[in-house]
């Protein structure tokens, strides 16, 4: 087992612009000197060409097959019952 210590890690965030290699801190800049940083980047809407999802259809081979069974309208259970309307 080694000896490093794992433990509750707190993090925080800071807001800055990364230009030509230089991160420029928009706000509050962190009290350190070397830090593992996380990047997220922020793309226009323009930019990013999301795929649309195509709608699920269900496969040919149960096409036609379901059947209702009873009343479908109707609740099962009285609506004095239901713990939402509470």
């Amino acid at each position: 087992m080694n000896d490093k210590r794992l433990g509750v890690f707190m993090l925080r965030s800071y807001e800055a612009i990364y230009e030509h290699g230089v991160m420029k801190w928009l706000g509050d800049k962190p009290p350190i000197k070397q830090a593992h940083v996380i990047v997220t980047i922020l793309a226009d809407k323009d930019v990013i060409d999301v795929p649309v999802q195509k709608k699920h259809l269900p496969s040919p081979v149960i096409a036609g097959k379901g059947k209702i069974l009873g009343d479908i309208i109707t609740p099962v259970s009285p609506a004095e019952e239901w713990s939402c309307l509470e």
